[in-house]
Formats: structure tokens, sequence, C-alpha cells
């Protein structure tokens, strides 16, 4: 199995499969209403996020009202700040980077 890297009209996953024909079979069966756009095999077995480029400096810890609203938008990144801005009162910039940073730490 390889790693792939499949980006639909609203996501881009990253999965395991054998072949590009499995790896849109994964997006279809997560996604069944967005269409797929691209399909790349990712040339290592690890899948890795820059901090420096979300802006992260410093070690951060999970942050529990960005994971439930995670949770709560099923994965949805725009969907999830939208609900962190509500919960919160956070403003755009504030909300995405909670978001994205709980994103890269494994939610």
């Amino acid at each position: 199995m390889a790693l792939y890297e499949i980006e639909t009209t609203a996501h881009i996953m990253i999965g395991w499969a054998d072949d590009d024909d499995q790896a849109k079979a994964l997006a279809n069966e997560s996604y069944p209403d967005e269409e797929v756009v691209r399909v790349s095999r990712r040339p290592r077995d690890v899948w890795v996020i820059s901090k420096r480029m979300l802006g992260i400096d410093q070690p951060m810890s999970p942050n529990e009202v960005a994971r439930e609203c995670l949770g709560r938008a099923k994965g949805d990144k725009v969907s999830a700040i939208r609900l962190y801005m509500r919960d919160t009162g956070s403003d755009q910039t504030e909300a995405q980077r909670a978001i994205e940073t709980n994103i890269s730490l494994g939610w």
C-alpha cells in the first residue's frame, strides 16, 4: 500500500491505498457527493505539515474546544473554523490557527 493525497471539490484527504482507483474509491466512500479532482501518490510513507508555514513558532498543546468543533464539523475545516468562532468569540485568524494547529497535531 502507498500513501495517497486525494483532493475533492471540498476536501483534501490522506490515506493508504493500493492504487489510484482504490484511492478514488476511498474518497467516494467518504464524500459521495463530491467530485475527485486530483489523486497523487506520495513519494514517502509520511505526510508532513510545516509548523512554520502554519505560523506556529512555539510548541502548542491540543485545544479541546477546537477538537470538539472539528468533531461536530466531521473534520470539515471551514465548518470547524466557523463553529470555533461562534463558540469562543474569536476572530477568523485566531479560529483558523486553532483549528489548523489541532489538525496538524493529529486530530
